[in-house]
Formats: C-alpha cells, structure tokens, sequence
C-alpha cells in the first residue's frame, strides 16, 4: 500500500499475552494512528515461556519483510528482546524510531537474565540516526520505573517517557506512543 506507514508491535509474554493482554494495546495504537497505517502484530513462538533465541529469529523475521522507514516497537518483554536483537545485530531495512513500552532491564539493577544481559554499551551498538522512545508507567508494578532509568544509563540517546498512574499494560492506552511515532511527533526529533 503506496504511503502506509509501518509500524511492527512485538507483544509481551505470558501465557494469553497476545490473545487477552497486549492485544488491547495493539487496538489502541492502530485506533490512535488511525487510517495511513499498517500495524503488524505477530504472535511470538512459545508465548507463555519467552526464549531470546526463538523469538529474537521471529522478530528479525518480521523485521525483514518491513519496508524501509517502518517503526519498530515492543511491549515488556517483547520490547527488551526487540532492542537486545537490534544491538546484536543491524535490521536489514532502516527504522525510523524504535519504541520500548515498559520493557523491563536485563542486567545490573534491573531483572536476573538466564538467556542474556543487555550490554552496558547497548545506546552504542544501535543505528545512531534513528531515535529510541522508553515508555513506562509509574504505577508498573511487573518492571518498576527504575528500569527506564537504567535504560537511559545504556542508551543516553533514548527519550524517555514517564506515565504517572499507569501500570504495566499502560492502562491499555497506547496514545502518548501514537503522538510520538506520528509524522509530527518524530518530525521534532533532531537527536542524531
């Protein structure tokens, strides 16, 4: 479709994550962009138990078959595979903003990582052009606030995004991460 924009939207795992949980926040984002469009959701393989490896080979998959320009964004620990995959290794096409929605920190400070740590370097290893959005509710009880903090340690370019009173899910309401990745919104980003 001439002028869709793209947007890919990792879920969260947990069992019934994609069907009961983050497609609430898939509705809101597509709701919010409204029509110019495409937002693709995938289910990631083995939901309920989240493996670096399977799901990093998923995302890259999806990320592959993206136009040039595409927006790329996840949801807890959707979001934190998503960028970890995105340090180890370029996408293929270019991103136009990488968006990381209360996505909990693997590393010192922040979540035990059986599988992986984020690197200390993670802000280095990503495309420099290309600006990174933390998102993160106040009330998050699964990954705490102090996980975004711990971000934007890693990743010094990356604007953050505090929500007071939202939780988790962001109260199922994707709005804030709709104005930041519309035209508008990103067209104010001069960060290099």
């Amino acid at each position: 479709m001439a002028g869709t924009r793209q947007i890919l939207f990792i879920q969260g795992g947990g069992a019934g994550a994609h069907d009961e949980w983050d497609d609430k926040l898939f509705d809101s984002l597509r709701r919010e962009l409204g029509d110019g469009y495409e937002v693709r959701y995938p289910r990631m393989p083995d939901e309920d138990d989240p493996s670096y490896a399977r799901w990093s080979a998923a995302i890259r998959r999806e990320m592959a078959g993206l136009d040039d320009g595409a927006v790329v964004a996840g949801h807890s620990v959707g979001a934190t595979i998503l960028i970890n995959a995105l340090a180890e290794r370029p996408p293929e096409r270019e991103v136009r903003a990488i968006v990381l929605i209360a996505a909990p920190f693997v590393g010192a400070g922040g979540w035990p990582g059986d599988e992986f740590e984020l690197p200390h370097d993670l802000g280095a290893r990503l495309p420099q052009s290309v600006p990174v959005h933390v998102f993160h509710g106040l009330q998050d009880e699964t990954a705490p606030p102090s996980h975004a903090d711990l971000y934007a340690r890693v990743i010094p370019q990356a604007q953050l995004h505090r929500l007071p009173g939202r939780d988790h899910q962001l109260d199922n309401d994707l709005s804030e991460v709709a104005k930041t990745i519309s035209p508008d919104g990103l067209g104010s980003v001069t960060r290099a």
